[in-house]
């Protein structure tokens, strides 16, 4: 058990969700519902705006370090995304994607892994195709059933409130990486 259980979502992981992640090299985010909260807000100049959980940032930050690597699969296309994605340090980004599964067999393609080396995290039926191949599938609770039954893990946390930072800590714990980047906040 992490002595930095900061989020105090770990404790309630199946040996089997565990198992999963500490395999992950690459974990995969839907943003829509996942990293946000799945609302689309839109000005009258037809600018898109989306609000993002600062927790969840630092989570990426923190995973980051670890050197698993992070992407973004999305099917909408966003400047505020690839904003996001830019300060995060996600280095592998598509957006305006129809096929997930496409994106997703690409992306492990150029990283040289396994599907079972990656994670994806969605919150949709768009999104089952690369969650049944993955090696670790993870939803939001406001996921239809349709979805949450194909996934590994269901957050506790809903998208865009802290979801990422919930798979970011889980990865971490998994892997026995979470106490060292949790340390230097509380030495």
């Amino acid at each position: 058990m992490s002595e930095f259980n900061v989020s105090g979502f770990a404790t309630n992981v199946s040996p089997e969700v565990l198992a999963r992640a500490k395999k992950i090299k690459v974990v995969i985010f839907d943003v829509d519902g996942v990293m946000t909260d799945g609302g689309l807000t839109i000005g009258d100049d037809g600018q898109e705006y989306k609000t993002f959980n600062s927790h969840d940032g630092l989570g990426m930050k923190l995973l980051k370090k670890t050197g698993v690597q992070m992407a973004i699969i999305t099917g909408r296309t966003s400047d505020v995304v690839k904003k996001r994605s830019e300060s995060t340090g996600i280095a592998h980004f598509y957006q305006g994607v129809e096929d997930k599964l496409a994106a997703f067999n690409d992306l492990i393609a150029k990283l040289n892994i396994t599907a079972e080396e990656a994670a994806f995290m969605g919150d949709d039926v768009v999104d089952v195709p690369p969650m049944l191949r993955c090696g670790l599938a993870v939803t939001v609770p406001t996921a239809p059933d349709s979805v949450k039954t194909r996934a590994h893990y269901t957050t506790q946390r809903g998208g865009g409130r802290g979801a990422v930072r919930e798979l970011c800590e889980l990865v971490m714990q998994a892997q026995g990486t979470l106490d060292e980047q949790m340390a230097p906040f509380f030495a």
